[in-house]
């Protein structure tokens, strides 16, 4: 009798040491996944698209510029954005100011600079072009700038300006991208796990026709006016001559400047910011083939970049000498950031005015005991228990 009691006690012991080691695992995976990957994606991606060309429309090339600037801000690097531009206006003979766009009429941010990569200029910018960058069907030759390499964890921001109306966006007045274009485009991204989560963001008259046909899981869209309605400037230079920048990119900018790489602001917080009173027309959302709900999409999912950080169990000391100072930087997560002054001489120190950061657990505690060690320990115990049993 007593011995049966004692292995099934193991037996018990056993089984909660498994579903415990189980449970646990679980819950650091979940907690890991969503520090790094937030949204479920590891990485992000950015399509940028001015349909339009000539001087007329210097507007549309700030439009494009403006969103371009936003994305390298918030982190997301050159190599990871396709810029699509007809790149006409910098250099045009027109131009008061050569080799510069702007988006305001204070002049305040020169859009162009110095660190423009145009991935697709001039007459490259065309329906097919775009199409085979969102489908990954480009000749083999194709160099890496001009491929869009996203794959199932990437989160992609796909945004268009230019002149269109009802369902269609035309390309530099010579062809036509329709809305059952776009949505069979984003079918085959889908079907060859190109993108995890895609907002797609246009801003042209009758923009939201544009996203009607869409069919695809997993896409959010937003655009500047309903069917029947412009999409208007804002404002002009009278300098430059012409309108300088759309009135839904420039709310969407007036939100985004706000926005920094730790922001919290979600795209439900974004669409709330539209007023119809100031962009003269109706924006529109369509996120029902969307899975999350838009107050937990943060901005920066795909404005921004994912940041990876190296999680370590223990906190460190660079030397004796240093000054810690710690910073939490969330509470739900528990973790707080330390930083590490030292009081070296710049010799010393190499010079350097970069200051150390460690990233550690809050509440870190001593490792546990793996599986397969329990297992073997329980097992043992057992032997242990069930030896003395049949000794006494």
């Amino acid at each position: 009798m007593t011995f049966n009691i004692i292995r099934f006690l193991t037996i018990l012991i056993i089984l909660y040491t498994i579903i415990s080691q189980i449970s646990l695992a679980q819950d650091t995976e979940a907690i890991v996944d969503g520090f790094f990957s937030r949204g479920g994606h590891t990485n992000n991606w950015a399509v940028l698209v001015c349909t339009s060309r000539f001087w007329f429309n210097y507007r549309h090339i700030a439009n494009t510029l403006s969103i371009y600037r936003t994305v390298k801000r918030l982190g997301i690097p050159d190599s990871n954005i396709i810029l699509m531009l007809a790149d006409d206006v910098a250099c045009n003979p027109r131009n008061a100011f050569p080799a510069t766009v702007f988006n305001n009429a204070g002049r305040y941010l020169d859009l162009y600079g110095d660190n423009v990569e145009v991935d697709y200029r001039g007459y490259e910018v065309t329906v097919e072009n775009f199409i085979r960058v969102l489908t990954g069907r480009v000749a083999p030759d194709t160099p890496r700038s001009k491929r869009l390499l996203s794959d199932d964890r990437s989160n992609i921001l796909v945004y268009m300006t230019g002149h269109g109306g009802n369902e269609f966006l035309k390309f530099q007045d010579a062809e036509e991208i329709s809305s059952f274009d776009l949505a069979d485009a984003f079918e085959q991204m889908w079907e060859k796990r190109r993108y995890h989560e895609v907002l797609f963001m246009i801003d042209t008259c009758q923009a939201n026709t544009m996203y009607s046909q869409i069919y695809s899981p997993n896409i959010l869209a937003t655009g500047s006016s309903e069917l029947g309605e412009n999409s208007y400037s804002h404002h002009m230079d009278t300098d430059i001559g012409v309108a300088v920048i759309d009135r839904f990119t420039y709310y969407n900018l007036e939100f985004l400047e706000k926005v920094d790489m730790q922001s919290k602001a979600t795209l439900k917080d974004l669409f709330n910011s539209y007023n119809p009173n100031f962009i003269h027309s109706t924006p529109g959302v369509r996120s029902d083939l969307f899975s999350r709900p838009l107050d937990k999409v943060l901005v920066t999912d795909f404005f921004g970049s994912v940041q990876n950080i190296e999680l370590t169990g223990q906190q460190y000391n660079i030397s004796n000498s240093d000054i810690v100072n710690e910073t939490i930087i969330s509470d739900e997560s528990n973790f707080k950031i330390t930083e590490y002054q030292s009081n070296e001489s710049p010799r010393e120190s190499e010079k350097s005015n970069s200051k150390n950061f460690h990233l550690f657990n809050v509440n870190s505690k001593q490792s546990s005991p793996s599986i397969p060690q329990f297992l073997i320990a329980s097992t043992l115990f057992g032997i242990l228990i069930k030896l003395v049993s049949i000794k006494i």
